[in-house]
């Protein structure tokens, strides 16, 4: 039986195939679904729809999807949204740039719509954890400076805006600072996924969160062939 939930989901593929699938798979899990096959169409259609999440193809004419995930994070309305893309099983090179860019996950076509609604459903579940006030105190590291309860970010005293994924990994080391995390503990506690889901990921936001904290970059080590910590200063 499917639970009714509030979230909702903007599908923006060129192929009406896709979208039509997808359309009935996240309607049926009790999503609410808005489908765009013309890229063109994004920011007017999310503006209007304010999606909960955006599960965006990469490969698609005069817009693809690179394009519009920098369209959407340079928004400020939407720059919030957690972006899922999907690619095709060959395109590693994209998976990467689509993270880089600012997307929070991938699935890979053909997709299994089990695993589709899994990550769906990690996602929702790691956007909303970010945004609990949790038990601890404001966690200061160097100059980084994190406060659970405001979900507030500073980096000399500078606000410094994270997606909920890299708010939830850099909480995490900090956390945990001094102890090494592997990639794979970092999947499970930060993705919600299981190890055989590719480790690349880790590092692709690994990257992205250290771009973000400029010069105190460094208080992410990486332990080579094992994971990473934040570092004792």
């Amino acid at each position: 039986m499917n639970v009714p939930t509030s979230k909702k989901i903007l599908v923006v593929d060129d192929e009406p195939d896709v979208t039509d699938l997808l359309g009935y798979q996240l309607s049926q899990a009790g999503y609410t679904v808005e489908i765009i096959n013309d890229p063109l169409l994004i920011i007017g259609t999310a503006h209007s729809f304010m999606p909960s999440l955006v599960i965006l193809d990469i490969m698609m004419p005069n817009l693809d999807g690179l394009q519009i995930c920098r369209m959407l994070r340079a928004d400020p309305k939407l720059k919030a949204i957690p972006i899922i893309f999907l690619t095709a099983k060959g395109e590693a090179d994209d998976r990467i740039k689509g993270l880089e860019t600012g997307a929070d996950d991938y699935v890979c076509k053909p997709f299994d719509s089990r695993e589709l609604l899994l990550r769906v459903r990690a996602l929702f579940k790691r956007s909303a954890a970010a945004k609990q006030p949790a038990p601890s105190r404001a966690i200061c590291v160097g100059n980084v400076w994190l406060d659970a309860d405001k979900h507030e970010i500073k980096v000399n005293d500078q606000k410094v805006e994270l997606t909920a994924t890299e708010f939830k990994l850099l909480q995490l080391l900090m956390e945990r600072k001094g102890r090494v995390q592997s990639r794979d503990n970092l999947l499970i506690n930060v993705w919600n996924y299981e190890t055989d889901i590719e480790t690349r990921t880790v590092d692709t936001h690994v990257r992205r969160l250290r771009e973000k904290l400029g010069p105190s970059a460094d208080i992410i080590e990486t332990v080579r062939g094992v994971g990473y910590r934040i570092t004792e200063i």
